[in-house]
């Protein structure tokens, strides 16, 4: 019986057009760079290896910690710099980046599920992928007027050593939360990413209002709707107080 839901943030929760949050947020934190006396074409090309990197950890370190190394590769950086960058950057998250939540496309339901669920019994992860440090999620959960503490856990860079779509990081999630696949199920806006862990027997709902499927993966045999839509079908779920 499901007991958990699994909820991706950008595109899902969070509601916005992918490409103007891109285009935001490194405008963004361009700045943070050139005030340190960094070119930030190069730091911009830096942090897309940096994540590329993450995407492709093994599992053998923390995702921030592959992050880093690539990123300080590719700009040379000492450890001391590599050490004022990655706060310069913390203070970021939680500062300018705000401003950021300029692109969002309002809705009330992603609010109202977070503390509906649980009121219904339900244990809700906020399955995130996990490429930021934890102070940028908490930004983006308060955009939305929501706490980390309302979830069970929070994935983000530090806590994690995969990236979606590979299957261990959903494992990870299982492994820390003590929930079988077939107790989940996962909301997420992304064909490959958010329903790959329907291989390990999750259920899966495919949000439809912002999909990414830059490489127009059928869909047809996912279940998919509106988020009015999957609010409609959680909220049907039996309470399990």
């Amino acid at each position: 019986m499901i007991d958990t839901i699994l909820f991706d943030l950008d595109g899902t929760l969070l509601q916005f057009s992918q490409a103007a949050f891109i285009e935001a947020y490194f405008a963004e934190l361009g700045k943070v760079f050139t005030a340190m006396g960094m070119d930030a074409g190069k730091s911009a090309k830096a942090v897309w290896a940096g994540t590329k990197s993450m995407s492709l950890n093994d599992g053998s370190m923390a995702n921030s910690e592959r992050f880093w190394l690539t990123f300080s590769e590719h700009m040379g950086l000492s450890d001391e710099q590599r050490v004022t960058v990655e706060a310069a950057c913390d203070k970021f998250y939680v500062t300018e980046f705000d401003t950021v939540k300029s692109v969002l496309v309002p809705n009330s339901i992603s609010k109202r599920l977070v503390r509906a669920l649980p009121a219904k019994g339900y244990t809700i992860v906020l399955a995130t992928n996990p490429l930021f440090p934890e102070c940028a999620v908490t930004t983006r959960l308060h955009w939305f007027g929501v706490e980390p503490q309302e979830f069970r856990l929070i994935t983000h860079y530090s806590n994690s050593t995969y990236c979606k779509p590979n299957k261990l990081y959903y494992q990870e999630i299982f492994e820390k939360i003590g929930k079988s696949p077939e107790q989940c199920l996962m909301a997420g806006n992304h064909p490959v990413e958010d329903m790959s862990v329907g291989a390990l027997g999750t259920e899966t709902f495919l949000v439809t209002d912002c999909l990414e499927n830059e490489n127009n993966v059928d869909i047809s045999a996912f279940r998919r709707g509106s988020l009015a839509e999957l609010e409609a079908h959680l909220m049907s779920l039996p309470d399990i107080n």
